[in-house]
């Protein structure tokens, strides 16, 4: 019996992580990645736990089959979470870079706020919540990069 329990804990383990959306959260790291596999970042601000916006685009855009295929082909995604709620608190350090990142790309404290940026930081384009399918929203961030 602890067998199959553990068989099917691997299972699911494995399936989650075959689907989930492989998110950075190191600034650097992200414009490494993009220059060595030549895809533009798409940095995501978000309030994960209290932005009612934020939490629509994670499920309508971010988390659908349809995005995260193309993403991980073709995007460097990386998020920078403001959570509200102590359960969700960020370590330190990584919520002193995300308010580093707002301060650089979110100034006005939009959220959810998406900047697409090159290898080197440069912003491509911007862009937030739409109430759209995932393949038009592939279709407006792959404009900025042209």
């Amino acid at each position: 019996m602890k067998k199959i329990i553990l068989t099917v804990a691997l299972f699911l383990v494995s399936v989650i992580t075959i689907t989930a959306q492989n998110w950075q959260t190191d600034f650097t790291l992200a414009k490494d990645i993009s220059s060595k596999e030549h895809k533009p970042i798409i940095l995501v601000f978000q309030g994960s736990d209290w932005c009612g916006p934020c939490i629509k685009l994670d499920h309508e855009i971010w988390s659908t089959d349809a995005f995260k295929n193309y993403a991980d082909k073709n995007y460097v995604m990386l998020q920078a979470d403001f959570p509200k709620r102590k359960k969700n608190a960020l370590p330190e350090a990584q919520t002193k870079a995300n308010a580093k990142l707002a301060e650089a790309y979110n100034k006005n404290g939009i959220f959810p706020f998406v900047v697409v940026l090159n290898a080197k930081g440069e912003v491509l384009g911007e862009t937030s919540y739409k109430k759209t399918t995932p393949e038009n929203y592939i279709k407006e961030i792959n404009a900025f990069t042209k």
